[in-house]
């Protein structure tokens, strides 16, 4: 995406995988994660009932939207499940997205990723988790939101394919996700349909193929399997909630809106199609063209029609803000906020929000909203450093140094983690539980790598 539309709502980070081409010489590759309140939502709804059908604990595995136009999706570091939006962008239907999970979700209770593990340096693993980990620091940029950044790359790690599961485990994975379905009540059909899409491009050269299909091993007699099953299941037909289809319609066209031209945007989703995914698109892509006259009405008509929708207010914060109409972005973003109260992204959003306004009297306020972002997702290094931003200036200078200690150590950064530490002893009382924190990250950075 052009480095001149920054949408906030958007955190691309860069991480180094290892090329997923199982011939010839490995090479990294840059990839680019993002960060989105509602469609992270939306995963979370299909995938929880599937971790926990599988006696997973969902709080524990991070769902991560890679920034790629190509089908794929895989777990790494163990808990870890990364989805590419063009997957998202290019699925027929909810089901399939949800059949992909299933499979995953098998690849994760089978341990398959613990048991190639050491087709992989272990310094790696490390520096990709880290890189995950960290990313979030380009929001530490000061250049306006949850950018739209280059990657970050350079990183000569990964030498060799850690993805390329074998057939043994993609059968497992499969007769896995057979389970889990079943369990639910849902039907196999869409993870069937997915695999017919990338089964048709076995002809197709390694170069030209999706990385779905040359990390997981697919085969015709895999899809014949499925098929098998289906026919066997008293749950091939059974529809998913209708709910789903009406969160996956939203999801696509958000998706359209944010990474696809506005041009083609607009010429997918005319003006006559009065539909609610259709309007959602449009009105992202006025506002990136920007046109702003057009996307504030496009983006009110919704919130009229759907006032406790929260992610339709943080658009328009979102858009305001952007625009450098900070004071007005407050209330649509207070307003998503309130509604979805439990989402760290839509109140780090609005903390920082509050921060931009430079105004002392609501500095309490933005205060709140990062401390309970970083509770949420406490190994996150850009909540940490606004929240540091926020304590300092309330003049809470000790916790600023400890919070910007904590930003730094997820990030690796063990020298500038020691100067903050040094910083926060120094104005925290001693033996305070603030004050221990700072004594446990300064322990943390003197400890050698492993």
């Amino acid at each position: 995406m052009p480095k001149c539309i920054r949408p906030l709502f958007w955190l691309v980070l860069g991480a180094l995988l290892l090329a997923l081409a199982p011939t010839g010489p490995a090479r990294a590759q840059t990839i680019s994660l993002i960060r989105d309140a509602e469609i992270e939502n939306t995963i979370r709804v299909w995938a929880t009932p599937l971790f926990e059908a599988a006696g997973l604990p969902a709080e524990d595995i991070s769902t991560h939207l890679v920034n790629d136009s190509r089908l794929n999706a895989f777990v790494a570091g163990g808990m870890n499940l990364f989805i590419n939006t063009g997957l998202l962008q290019r699925a027929g239907h909810a089901g399939q997205v949800i059949g992909v999970i299933a499979h995953e979700t098998g690849h994760i209770s089978g341990g398959h990723l613990a048991r190639t593990r050491e087709e992989l340096e272990k310094a790696t693993i490390q520096q990709i988790l880290a890189m995950v980990l960290a990313g979030a620091a380009i929001l530490a940029t000061g250049e306006g939101g949850a950018g739209v950044g280059a990657a970050i790359g350079g990183m000569d790690a990964a030498r060799r394919n850690f993805l390329n599961y074998s057939r043994t485990q993609e059968s497992a994975a499969d007769q896995a996700a057979f389970r889990l379905l079943d369990r639910l009540g849902y039907s196999a059909r869409g993870l069937m349909e997915f695999l017919t899409i990338l089964v048709d491009q076995e002809l197709l050269s390694p170069r030209n193929q999706d990385p779905y299909l040359r990390s997981h091993p697919i085969t015709r007699e895999r899809v014949d399997i499925v098929r098998e099953y289906l026919t066997k299941s008293r749950h091939a037909d059974a529809p998913l909630p209708t709910e789903y289809a009406i969160m996956h319609a939203r999801m696509v066209a958000k998706l359209d809106g944010f990474l696809n031209s506005p041009g083609s945007t607009l010429a997918r989703y005319r003006a006559d199609d009065r539909a609610v995914p259709a309007r959602y698109a449009r009105a992202v892509a006025y506002y990136r063209r920007p046109d702003l006259a057009q996307a504030v009405p496009a983006i009110d008509s919704l919130i009229a029609e759907f006032p406790r929708d929260p992610f339709f207010h943080e658009l328009k914060g979102q858009m305001l803000f952007e625009n450098g109409r900070a004071s007005e972005a407050v209330a649509p973003y207070g307003e998503a906020a309130r509604l979805l109260p439990g989402s760290a992204l839509l109140r780090f959003e609005l903390g920082r929000v509050l921060i931009e306004l430079n105004d002392a009297s609501r500095l309490a306020e933005a205060v709140g909203h990062l401390e309970a972002a970083v509770r949420v997702e406490p190994r996150n290094p850009s909540m940490w450093r606004q929240l540091g931003i926020a304590y300092g200036r309330d003049n809470q200078i000790g916790l600023a140094s400890l919070a910007l200690a904590e930003s730094a150590i997820i990030r690796g950064e063990r020298r500038e983690a020691m100067l903050h530490v040094k910083r926060a002893h120094d104005n925290l009382k001693e033996g305070s539980p603030a004050w221990i924190r700072a004594e446990d990250i300064r322990r943390t950075a003197m400890k050698k790598p492993e």
